[in-house]
């Protein structure tokens, strides 16, 4: 999409959210949700994030776009100013895509900050707290996802993203794809232990959804929910972050080099990876 297709879209999304009935937030955010994927090349689950966002700050302004303020975004910011840092980083990331690059409107969001995160040291958990955790989770399902996530080191979004073709049975490997439709996340490659196969092989036996190709049909709320409760159960929180930290180290105290570890969970750029690949292999092999 070229700069002037780009501002005739804009300016048209704008006329669109004026008018005595209110914003239309549909044909906004129809728009929005390509300029995400074509001109920026998000992943989906990234566009569908900043879409959530958007249709929400979009709704509780609820004035036509061309009369949006700096103090409008600073009123609905504060709103939010008791939430972690992390949180604030993503509703302002959303905030400022949609206006300086998507409507053209830098100076409504450039005087925005984003927050600084501060250094919290993390402890890793011990084997007794993860098996209480494990022991606690209702369902094989349940128990197969907290597997991959401690023994894969890969993200919850690449864990939800993959598709039974991304498993490799015999080697244990799992070669997530997501990374090819979006340009933030650089998964490469990783495996999964001798614990995780029986509950990989029994789930997918008994998997109803035959003609899904995902593996895991459902979305995050699911894994929350499993979690939250093995956490009630057994008085130990862990989320699948806690898992990918306790991977990593994991991983180095079995010898694995940095290198290695970074490129498995995908902190490695891509070209590194293309000259790396076969010491990378090799490297995995010996572990």
């Amino acid at each position: 999409m070229s700069s002037n297709s780009l501002a005739r879209c804009s300016r048209s999304a704008s006329r669109d959210l004026t008018g005595s009935c209110g914003i239309d937030t549909l044909s906004i955010l129809g728009r929005f949700k390509e300029f995400c994927q074509v001109d920026l090349q998000l992943a989906d689950r990234t566009t569908s994030g900043h879409l959530y966002l958007t249709k929400h700050l979009l709704e509780s302004i609820s004035k036509p776009l061309d009369q949006t303020t700096v103090d409008d975004l600073r009123a609905y910011l504060s709103r939010f100013q008791d939430r972690n840092c992390n949180t604030r980083a993503n509703l302002l990331k959303s905030i400022k895509i949609f206006f300086r690059d998507f409507l053209k409107r830098p100076d409504l969001v450039e005087s925005f900050k984003f927050p600084k995160r501060p250094f919290v040291p993390k402890s890793v958990l011990g084997r007794v707290d993860l098996m209480k955790f494990f022991d606690a989770l209702e369902t094989d399902r349940d128990k197969l996802l907290f597997l991959l996530f401690a023994s894969s080191g890969l993200r919850r979004s690449e864990i939800l993203s993959l598709t039974i073709a991304d498993l490799d049975l015999e080697n244990r490997a799992i070669v997530p794809r997501n990374h090819e439709t979006g340009k933030t996340k650089n998964s490469w490659i990783s495996f999964y232990n001798l614990e995780t196969e029986p509950y990989l092989k029994n789930y997918l036996a008994g998997r109803a959804e035959a003609n899904d190709k995902r593996l895991f049909p459902f979305g995050e709320i699911v894994i929350r929910r499993a979690f939250k409760k093995a956490t009630l159960k057994s008085g130990v929180r862990i989320t699948p972050q806690v898992l990918r930290f306790w991977f990593a180290n994991e991983m180095s105290r079995l010898g694995m080099s940095d290198r290695i570890i970074d490129a498995l969970q995908g902190r490695t750029p891509r070209s590194i990876l293309a000259r790396r690949a076969r010491g990378i292999r090799l490297e995995c092999a010996r572990v």
